[in-house]
């Protein structure tokens, strides 16, 4: 065969290939960049639910989120967004390492037992997690009944530590990830590195912090970034727990964005507060990507 024939040939097989993946492209364009570009540009107009602006919203510039930034209820919405990221991120990183770390060398009963009631959380729809959790930090609820057992008073654990029961309730629905994450990376560790440094008279601490982490670096920066995009487009969760309360007090960014888009039925408003959510989703994983980067 020729090189001009070769050519030929190759450019063939080459728009056969090109021809396959329109289907997927097209699908892609439809059902993501198109919204996304609908998205960017609804935020800029002041599109309604109900009223004229429904049908005939005009473009409005950056009026929506001149309105967005001065209001009070914006900023304390994004702080209570950075603490529940920051205490659930915390939570669900370090218990689900230390569950995959101590888990490693026990036998397949014990494994078999602990397991499943750390992927009992993960498995249950958001929904439910919540009315658990709910039941739970009741008035009534069990961890009252626990507390009154050892003779200390119960709390109103909703009313008086809100933030606190919806980091606990998002950090049992979502440990048993991180734990899959790490039980992964863990067990590619290879076991003469760490008996290796036995070896060389290094303690269990000192083997776990200047060995085993160091080895899992990469799992525990995606981990950390996966869970951070979760968390921060968590709902339903707080929703159904608080309701965004008492007063504001859990009201974190997704839940600002459905007041503020659905019940006082301003769009173009709800959408701007949803790009906001997507630029912090954006800079947490630019640093992820960095801190990898810089440490490879």
């Amino acid at each position: 065969m020729s090189q001009h024939s070769y050519k030929i040939e190759q450019l063939k097989y080459d728009l056969k290939k090109s021809i396959l993946l329109i289907p997927a492209i097209a699908l892609m364009i439809g059902f993501f960049i198109i919204p996304i570009f609908m998205t960017v540009y609804y935020s800029f107009t002041n599109l309604a639910l109900t009223g004229s602006n429904a049908k005939n919203f005009q473009f409005i510039g950056l009026l929506n989120y001149k309105t967005m930034f001065t209001d009070p209820r914006m900023w304390a919405s994004v702080f209570h967004t950075l603490i529940f990221l920051v205490g659930s991120l915390i939570g669900q990183s370090l218990i689900g390492f230390f569950v995959a770390y101590f888990m490693q060398k026990k036998d397949q009963t014990f494994r078999s037992i602990v397991g499943p009631c750390i992927l009992a959380g993960w498995v249950m729809p958001e929904i439910v997690v919540a009315l658990c959790c709910f039941a739970f930090f009741d008035t009534s609820g069990t961890m009252n009944a626990i507390l009154q057992t050892m003779n200390i008073p119960g709390v109103k654990w909703l009313y008086a530590h809100p933030m606190l029961t919806v980091i606990l309730a998002n950090i049992w629905h979502g440990t048993a990830f991180s734990m899959l994450n790490y039980q992964s990376a863990l067990g590619n560790v290879s076991s003469s590195i760490t008996e290796a440094a036995r070896v060389d008279g290094a303690t269990r601490v000192q083997t776990l912090f200047r060995v085993t982490i160091p080895c899992i670096k990469d799992t525990i920066a995606t981990n950390t970034m996966l869970n951070t995009l979760s968390t921060l487009g968590v709902f339903g969760l707080i929703w159904a727990m608080t309701g965004g309360g008492p007063g504001n007090a859990t009201t974190t960014l997704p839940i600002y964005m459905y007041f503020q888009g659905l019940k006082n039925f301003q769009l173009g408003q709800g959408t701007a507060i949803g790009m906001v959510l997507l630029l912090v989703g954006a800079i947490f994983s630019v640093i992820y990507t960095k801190t990898l980067g810089n440490e490879d």
